[in-house]
Formats: C-alpha cells, sequence, structure tokens
C-alpha cells in the first residue's frame, strides 16, 4: 500500500463517491483528500508518489463514476478555494464557487458573466471544459488561471497554454487549478438580473432540471464533421439526432433518455454508472446507425466497471 503524506486538510480512505456526483452513482475512490488550503495541496502533491494517479473533482455536476470506483486520489477543493473577487471588469475566483454565484456576484457588481448562470457545476469544471451556452464561452472571457502541477509547483496558465477547444482544453494530466481570472463587458446590475432570470426560466421549461441528470450528456456536433477548428459551428443540435434515432425516452435499467430534452440522461432511482454509459452507448450506436454521425460525449466517465 503506498504510503500516504501527512496533510492539515482531510484525507479519507475508500471514499465513496456516489453521493458526490449529480446522477449519484459510482463506486469508491482509493483516497479523498480535502486541502487545508493551498499550501497544504501543494505540500500533498510535492511529496505524493508519482506513480499514484490523482483526480481534481468540483462538484460532481458532469461525471460517471463507473462502479468499481477510482484507483486514484480524488482531490475536491473546499471552503478555501471559493472565493469570488471583483475588480473593475475582472473576477478573479476560486475553483469550488460555483458557476451560478459568479454570475451573481459578477452582475451585482455590474458584469456580464451571465453565461454562467444556468451552468451547473464550479469554476474548475467550466474552466476544464470550457462550459458555455447562449453562444458564450469561457474562453470568450479567460484572462488566465492559476494551478498546482503534479509536483506540487504553482504555475500561472494562460489561454495558449489551455489551447481552448469546444468543451475541452489541454490542461496536463494532474494539475490542479485552484484559481482563475476573467474580464467580460461592463452592463447594468438590474438588466443583468433580469436576464438571469429569463434565462433561468427558460432553462426549467425546457430541462428536466427536477430529474438526476448531468447536465447534457452529449456535445453538439461541429460543423456537421466534428473537426473542431475554430471555424465549426455547433447549429446541429444532439438532441435532434436522439429524437430522430428514436431514442427520446429510451432506457437501461434504471437510466432513462429525458422525454423532457432528449440529450439530458436521467437516474429515475436505482441506476447503476453502468446502466447510464450502456444507454449512452446505445444511443450512439442508434444515431451513427440512423444519421451517420458520431456523437461525442459531454459528461465525464471516469473509474472501472465493477468487477
Amino acid at each position: 500500500m503506498t504510503q500516504m503524506p501527512q496533510v492539515r486538510g482531510k484525507l479519507t480512505e475508500n471514499r465513496e463517491l456516489a453521493d458526490l456526483t449529480w446522477l449519484r452513482v459510482g463506486g469508491p475512490a482509493d483516497w479523498f483528500f480535502q486541502p487545508a488550503d493551498l499550501d497544504d495541496l501543494c505540500t500533498f502533491l510535492k511529496a505524493l508518489d508519482p506513480s499514484v494517479p490523482t483526480f481534481p473533482m468540483g462538484v460532481g455536476s458532469n461525471l460517471i463514476v463507473r462502479d468499481g470506483g477510482l484507483r486514484a486520489v480524488v482531490i475536491r477543493m473546499g471552503r478555501g478555494f471559493n472565493s469570488i473577487e471583483v475588480e473593475g471588469n475582472r473576477v478573479t475566483v476560486g475553483v469550488a464557487a460555483l458557476d451560478a454565484h459568479v454570475a451573481r456576484k459578477a452582475a451585482q457588481a455590474g458584469v456580464d458573466l451571465t453565461f454562467l448562470r444556468t451552468i451547473p457545476g464550479a469554476i474548475g469544471g467550466a474552466v476544464r471544459m470550457n462550459a458555455g451556452c447562449y453562444g458564450a464561452y469561457v474562453a470568450d472571457v479567460f484572462v488566465e488561471a492559476r494551478a498546482v502541477t503534479r509536483a506540487g509547483e504553482v504555475v500561472t496558465l494562460t489561454a495558449d497554454d489551455l489551447n481552448f477547444q469546444y468543451r475541452q482544453t489541454d490542461l496536463p494530466e494532474g494539475w490542479v487549478i485552484f484559481e482563475a481570472t476573467f474580464e467580460a463587458p461592463s452592463g447594468d446590475p438590474q438588466e443583468l438580473a433580469d436576464l438571469m432570470e429569463a434565462q433561468l426560466a427558460k432553462r426549467d421549461a425546457t430541462q428536466p432540471t427536477k430529474d438526476r441528470t448531468a447536465g447534457s450528456t452529449f456535445r453538439n456536433p461541429a460543423g456537421f464533421s466534428s473537426t473542431g477548428q475554430a471555424d465549426d459551428v455547433h447549429d446541429l443540435k444532439a438532441w435532434k439526432l436522439i429524437d430522430d434515432a428514436g431514442m427520446r425516452g429510451a432506457r437501461v435499467g434504471g437510466a432513462q433518455m429525458s422525454e423532457k430534452h432528449s440529450n439530458f440522461m436521467i437516474n429515475t432511482g436505482g441506476a447503476t454508472a453502468a446502466d447510464l454509459e450502456n444507454l449512452g452507448e446505445d444511443v450512439r450506436k442508434k444515431v451513427f446507425q440512423n444519421s451517420g454521425i458520431e456523437l461525442v460525449w459531454e459528461i465525464k466517465r471516469i473509474g472501472e466497471p465493477s468487477a
């Protein structure tokens, strides 16, 4: 058994992860580390055996942990990493700050990060996945992020370092982002608040927000060719392809593609991670047979299947 470094935060062995994900599935992580502060995180990563994998986890909003769990140290940032500071048009936030809170606090200060309001999850995941909606993306407002490398060193990352693409970045394996700075246009606080209310109403009318989901299951196909080039558009919607393939409402065990929005996968109760992943693969197969287009998972799937 690998000897774990001493920490000032909390280090738990065999921590079940299901209760930390929005879909409420998955097995345990070998180790679960909640750093007390930045220094604790740096010291831990510096001392940790380099052969031990690490996985930074946010609020689990976009995640399927497989039923066999994760042979890694899961690192989850808590209260010490959720600050939100606004200076002029720049907003600097800790990775544990929720996207919705950042949007609200920025709006109160007259800074327009309203697109974050309806995105589930925390800022760390938003940066990592280049989250976006309503035609705006993290990449559009990103200034820099600060991260801890796998060797425990603090580095500053530019947009070029992260190489933002549709729903992905090139963050090196095992690096942990702890802070990000955005710069966004000014706006009238009341107008921004009204806009966010309208966005929420639209979301609640069209998405299964009261069910256990992980947001969009698949990415919208890029440019109808999924080349990922800058001039690609995402006018072709994953939900339309799923509907056309007859998979709205499809089920495997306790997993179902939502009747309300067919690109949302639901744990109707008692679903395993295998149910959810198998359903997703069924959908991908049917869509490919029907349209020739391969859907790409937007939900991140990690860990091992059950033995």
